[in-house]
This record gives structure tokens, sequence and C-alpha cells, in this order.
């Protein structure tokens, strides 16, 4: 474990990923930054539940594809623990089909085994603030396969007409990333005024979680 600083600033992180020498790619990165900790590592799913039974990361790594209970059946059970991790999918470009399932399940993010370090340093980074993190050369796929998957155009249309002017601008900013405390900078208002932006957009798009709204922002935004 790092001394580098107070553990109260540390963002722990659970890397879970069959391939030892992806994981231990990864790691590397990972502990070049000062604030992130790597607290512990699993090659499959049962060993990631056991593992988050003993420890609460900040934010847990997860593989999509892996033997034995996958990445999404491992998120279905996170997801339903007490203290719900933020997850974050590792995925490589022919598994996108499985996204929607994991964003209808509360992943917080996806992120491309071959991205750039900085893509997935940011992720985390933007994921552990409270925000979500779509790896952008995939958010246009996942768009195209949400459309497929939700034909009901004029539902997401009636939806965005209830949405009020400011409303629409916190939209937009969550589908770029940023957490309510960022917002509240951009928009010069008040983090209690952002939260109850976003309770007031998600019951009126109908969606559970900031995920969910980026990739309605970004499959609705012409209309915006």
């Amino acid at each position: 474990m790092s001394d580098r600083k107070g553990c109260g600033n540390m963002i722990k992180i659970l890397l879970v990923d069959d391939h030892l020498l992806v994981r231990q790619g990864i790691k590397k990165i990972l502990e070049l930054e000062e604030d992130f900790q790597v607290v512990g590592e699993a090659g499959n799913g049962e060993e990631a539940l056991e593992i988050l039974k003993e420890m609460k990361p900040d934010i847990v790594l997860l593989d999509i594809n892996m033997p034995g209970l996958n990445g999404i059946e491992t998120l279905r059970q996170i997801k339903a623990m007490e203290d719900r991790q933020k997850v974050i999918m590792l995925t490589f470009h022919e598994e996108r089909e499985y996204l929607i399932e994991t964003i209808n399940l509360g992943a917080e993010g996806y992120i491309l085994k071959d991205a750039e370090s900085d893509s997935l340093i940011r992720g985390i980074r933007d994921v552990n603030k409270g925000g979500s993190y779509v790896h952008p050369s995939i958010a246009g796929e996942l768009v195209k396969t949400h459309k497929k998957d939700k034909p009901e155009v004029n539902q997401d249309l009636e939806a965005l007409k209830k949405l009020t002017r400011r409303e629409k601008e916190v939209l937009k900013l969550i589908s770029q990333g940023m957490n309510n405390r960022e917002i509240a900078n951009t928009l010069f208002i008040s983090e209690k005024t952002v939260k109850n932006h976003v309770s007031n957009i998600f019951k009126k798009i109908h969606v559970n979680d900031r995920t969910q709204a980026a990739i309605f922002a970004l499959k609705n935004q012409r209309d915006q």
C-alpha cells in the first residue's frame, strides 16, 4: 500500500479481470497516480464479490467477459449490495452489444482496454467525483445500439418537452461527465439547486442514474 497521501485522499480501486497480464498492466498505470490505490485484485466475479464483503473500494474496474460469473452478472450482484460501489466496465470494441445491459444495471463508466492511459485515469476521477464516463470512441456506438433497442423516439421527444431550459442545460453537462459541483460552477448556481434539477430530470426522462441520462442526452442531442 502507498503512503504518499493520507488514506482519506486516496481513490481505492478493486481491479477485476481474468487475464493476469491485463491486470498487471492496468495496475502499473494506476499506481503512477499519487491518489490511486489498488486495494485488491480478482480474476473472476466470484473472487470480486468475496473481496467486496471484506473491503469497500471507491471504484471497481470490472471486465465484462470473464469465465464463470461474468461481468454483467457480477455487476448485477454488486448493485444489489448495500454499499453499491461505483463500477467502471472494461471492454473491447466487439463487446459493446453488452453495454446497454450494463447501463440498465447501473454501471457508471465504460472504458476500452486498449484506450490511452489518460482516458482510464480521467474516467476513474470523473466517476469517483459522482459523474459518469463513456470512452469517446464508443459513445456513438452506444447511442446507435440504444436507438435500436429503444425505438420509441416520440416518447423521448415528449420527455424532452417537459424539461425546462435550465434542466436541458444541466442534462447536457451531465452527458459531458460533469458532477454536481462542476455543473454548479459552470452555471453559477448552488449544488443544492443542481441536485434538485438532476432529480427532476431523472423523473421527467424516466431514467435511474447519470449514465442513463447521459446516453439519453447523446441519443437526443439534435432535438434539445
